[in-house]
């Protein structure tokens, strides 16, 4: 970082901060982002990456087109896990902001776990004041997201979508 000055914080998520930076030779702008340690990164010489947990499971959108339809039991068995993971991640004050069949992946076992994945777009909660309950029903996610608690009824919503597909 010798070569870069900190200008300002200008965005957090989960488990990263972005900053302004400044390079200190040529004075052009970049933003960075810093990942906490507490996560495995890989550092190549063209590449950084991000050891995580992996799904060997694969999708559940994948797992749904190769069965074609799920008995109500099974749905049943995997939408209670994601009306679980939600609830928990609302509970966290965490917004995932993104679900889809696509972002729920499983693990390898026979009896597959959900694993909510990719909270490229989620935030965190700070100003609400009251999170929504799963499986309540309410009009403003749809309305837009300029209510304190949009986002955690957008995700209530979103949730709903899963229903058809199993």
């Amino acid at each position: 970082m010798e070569r870069y000055e900190i200008v300002k914080d200008i965005g957090s998520g989960n488990f990263c901060v972005a900053k302004l930076v400044r390079d200190r030779w040529t004075k052009e702008l970049f933003a960075v982002k810093f990942i906490e340690r507490g996560h495995k990164v890989l550092l190549t010489p063209t590449h950084l990456a991000i050891v995580m947990e992996y799904a060997a499971g694969g999708e559940l959108f994948e797992r749904i087109c190769s069965a074609g339809r799920f008995s109500e039991d099974e749905a049943r068995f995997f939408f209670q896990q994601l009306i679980s993971g939600v609830s928990y991640c609302h509970s966290m004050q965490i917004c995932h902001r993104d679900l889809k069949l696509e972002n729920t992946l499983l693990n390898g076992s026979t009896a597959p776990r959900v694993k909510i994945c990719d909270f490229g777009y989620s935030k965190e909660a700070m100003k609400m004041t009251e999170v929504p309950k799963v499986g309540e029903f309410s009009m403003r996610g749809s309305m837009g997201l300029d209510d304190l608690d949009a986002d955690t009824d957008l995700d209530v919503d979103t949730s709903g979508d899963f229903v058809c597909p199993l």
